[in-house]
């Protein structure tokens, strides 16, 4: 008994490695490094939280502050009466940068669709590494303090700093198919871990000469970056003369390696051609719109999904360093380095997970069980004692299970939500739903920086982790009908196997 189409799995690593090529390597390369120099700039302004909070409160509030006189001298131009509205500022700016990162990710993923992606990536890494500049280094050197100044940069920081994403998700859906992609991009999307453990090296390494010199140093490799990426990167295949996606010459074999999970697995196999835009491959397609890619199946669910787990994710990343010198009174460098665990473990999940769900061929049933088990390495860790080694054991579960998930969403799902059977043949339409899916997502993390500051003003840290196991399940609620539905086809993929035997 011959099997349906959908049922004729390929080996998750076949397609992959049969058709990589050095310029598959390069894009992963420049790609991974790329996006990792992006967040190694957001990592640096969360590590250097509790230098920035004493620079802008007066000195006879620090007690590690030498005594400096004249007192008018040095304490005309700070900011803040006291480290409380200090540290409500610090997250006051996260939450502004959130809110302008995911306003910018819905308009550069339509804007990644229309004009070259390398054009858009490059600019926006070197025109955020100046404002970086400006921000961190330039104010400190001028003694220049101003709250509206801080936000003003900040908004626009967000604005640029959204180019990445969207357009080097949409760069790796047109070099990398279905054939491994649950690994591929699990391995790939650990760009954002490394670029949070490369910030918190930098920031721990110069922190000891002052903050200004960790935003120096990171903005400076992050401009160089952007300068090897618009001479270096390829945006697709068809640059060099290598047969796009779904175009080879084996045929259906290859259609299927290439096929997203997010096809409609009950449709008739000869229906396949269907799709929005009509598939000339002698002309370029047209970028999907805005509101057609918000209809496409599953975009929606995985979108308020990743609001709630986004928000867990980026308050880890934003707060971590500071609850760990706040709640157990460990140095500033320390605490820099140890955060590392957190994403260490986001790695590795990202990438186990995304393995498995390409062996199933399913994301959702994956993504519930981890974010089970997120809830209760959750609470395990919001009783973490004060012991470094054992709170970097349960950081790193806590990281698998959270940032596994983050990862995966963000990576592999939004590029099958990019390239299923209603867009076949518009690779146009990966950085429209990639920025509707991370745009999302980054508004409910904007929301969350500002709650976590005030939850942990009024009720303390313990109630911040029940606020984050709150968030968590309900990324499971809304998964829920995609969980269900891919819980149905694997059922009934295993009956049909059962017959064909």
């Amino acid at each position: 008994m011959a099997l349906p189409g959908s049922l004729r799995r390929q080996p998750a690593g076949r397609g992959l490695v049969s058709h990589c090529t050095h310029h598959h390597i390069v894009v992963f390369l420049l790609t991974f490094f790329s996006y990792s120099l992006l967040h190694a700039s957001r990592k640096t302004f969360s590590n250097v939280k509790v230098s920035i909070s004493s620079q802008w409160t007066p000195s006879c509030l620090n007690s590690t502050a030498p005594e400096l006189r004249p007192y008018e001298l040095w304490n005309s131009s700070h900011l803040f009466p006291n480290a409380e509205e200090a540290t409500l500022f610090l997250g006051t700016l996260d939450t502004i940068f959130l809110f302008s990162y995911a306003v910018g990710l819905f308009v550069s993923g339509i804007v990644g669709d229309r004009l070259n992606l390398r054009w858009v990536l490059s600019f926006g890494m070197c025109s955020s590494a100046l404002v970086v500049f400006f921000f961190g280094t330039l104010t400190e050197w001028l003694h220049f303090y101003n709250k509206w100044f801080y936000c003003c940069l900040w908004v626009v920081n967000g604005l640029l700093q959204s180019t990445g994403w969207p357009c080097v998700v949409a760069v790796m859906g047109n070099w990398f198919g279905k054939a491994g992609r649950g690994f591929v991009f699990g391995l790939w999307s650990a760009c954002a871990s490394v670029g949070n453990i490369l910030g918190a090296f930098l920031a721990s390494c110069v922190l000891k000469y002052g903050y200004e010199y960790a935003f120096l140093v990171t903005a400076s490799v992050q401009f160089a970056g952007g300068v090897i990426v618009f001479f270096g990167l390829l945006t697709s295949p068809k640059e060099v003369g290598l047969p796009e996606l779904g175009a080879d010459e084996d045929g259906s074999v290859e259609e299927d390696a290439n096929r997203p999970l997010m096809s409609n697995d009950d449709a008739d196999d000869d229906d396949r051609n269907y799709s929005i835009q009509a598939t000339d491959t002698d002309n370029q397609p047209k970028a999907i719109g805005f509101f057609q890619a918000c209809c496409l199946p599953g975009v929606i669910l995985y979108s308020l999904a990743y609001a709630c787990l986004k928000l867990v994710n980026y308050s880890f990343f934003f707060w971590l360093p500071f609850y760990l010198s706040n709640n157990f009174g460990w140095k500033e460098a320390e605490a820099d380095q140890l955060s590392i665990w957190y994403d260490v473990g986001g790695i590795i999940g990202g990438t186990i997970q995304g393995l498995i769900s390409d062996v199933l061929q399913k994301r959702a049933p994956v993504l519930a069980i981890s974010l089970l088990f997120a809830v209760g390495s959750l609470f395990g860790y919001s009783r973490s004692p004060n012991s470094k080694p054992i709170n970097a054991v349960i950081m790193a579960i806590t990281g698998f299970f959270i940032g596994g998930p983050s990862n995966m969403i963000s990576s592999a799902i939004s590029a099958d939500l990019g390239r299923q059977d209603l867009v076949k043949g518009s690779s146009e339409a990966l950085a429209t739903v990639t920025g509707i899916v991370d745009g999302t997502g980054s508004i409910g993390a904007a929301v969350g920086q500002y709650l976590v500051s005030l939850i942990q003003e009024n009720l303390g840290w313990m109630w911040v982790f029940y606020f984050f196991i709150l968030m968590t399940s309900s990324t499971i609620l809304f998964i829920s009908p995609l969980i269900v539905r891919e819980m149905r086809l694997l059922l009934h993929e295993r009956r049909l196997r059962m017959l064909a035997e």
